[in-house]
């Protein structure tokens, strides 16, 4: 059973804690930012080779009324992640899923990517997710701190966070408490969703419409009775087949 990252949206201050924890324990260098011409609090603007996790703000008009929504944007881990199934087609194992956590994971083979094999798994990504070193060639995101994980230890996001905005645990637990704090809130704010739920492991819950949150909120697609990671994934399968 994998493990999952519950993020409730109603309970995100955007203290950026969860931000600083994880470019603390990766190491990450500090960017250089520039707020003149941006305005927004938001700091980067988006996420890069030096921050695997951001808090996205967004204001939004309720009535006459400025809300805020707070978004602490990462990996979402798919359970069957187009990112890998696409890398596999260039380079095998180059990505790969950690059976125990369910954890997506780059690799350093990842540095054998044209940029535009790059361009092709970062576009199949629903979520916009990875990004590429441009010094090293070498991909990298959010690795939900895999190596805490089979330490004992929960991500580093969630160890900082001060409200109980993130959750962390076996899959089957968070789904049950995800969705039982749903129906608490639904009474207050019925616009209130889980964010794909059934296909990833960073689930998050919004109380807004995945719109007034960030553009990639949820998956950009459903094909059918497919998401968009499993389509993804049904294609790169025929690929690998003729390559193997």
């Amino acid at each position: 059973m994998s493990k999952t990252i519950l993020i409730d949206t109603s309970r995100c201050t955007a203290c950026r804690g969860c931000q600083i924890a994880c470019k603390e324990w990766h190491g990450l260098p500090a960017n250089k930012t520039y707020q003149v011409g941006w305005g927004s609090h938001q700091n980067p603007q988006d996420l890069n080779p030096n921050n695997y996790k951001l808090v996205r703000f967004s204001e939004n008009l309720d009535n006459g009324v400025v809300r805020w929504n707070f978004f602490p944007d990462q990996c979402r881990h798919c359970e069957i992640a187009p990112c890998k199934e696409t890398g596999d087609m260039y380079i095998e194992e180059a990505i790969v899923q950690d059976e125990k956590t369910g954890a997506i994971l780059y690799t350093d083979k990842t540095k054998g990517f044209s940029k535009e094999q790059f361009e092709e798994i970062r576009e199949s990504c629903p979520y916009n997710i990875p990004r590429r070193q441009e010094q090293t060639g070498l991909m990298v995101k959010c690795t939900m701190c895999n190596d805490r994980i089979h330490n004992g230890m929960p991500p580093a996001c969630v160890k900082s966070c001060p409200t109980g905005a993130m959750q962390f645990g076996e899959r089957a637990d968070m789904l049950k408490f995800a969705r039982e704090r749903l129906a608490v809130l639904k009474k207050d704010w019925p616009e209130a969703m889980l964010a794909d739920p059934d296909s990833v492991n960073v689930i998050f819950l919004l109380i807004d419409k995945p719109e007034h949150y960030h553009k990639y909120a949820v998956a950009q697609a459903n094909i059918g009775p497919l998401t968009k990671q499993q389509f993804l994934a049904t294609l790169a399968r025929p690929f690998k087949a003729m390559k193997g």
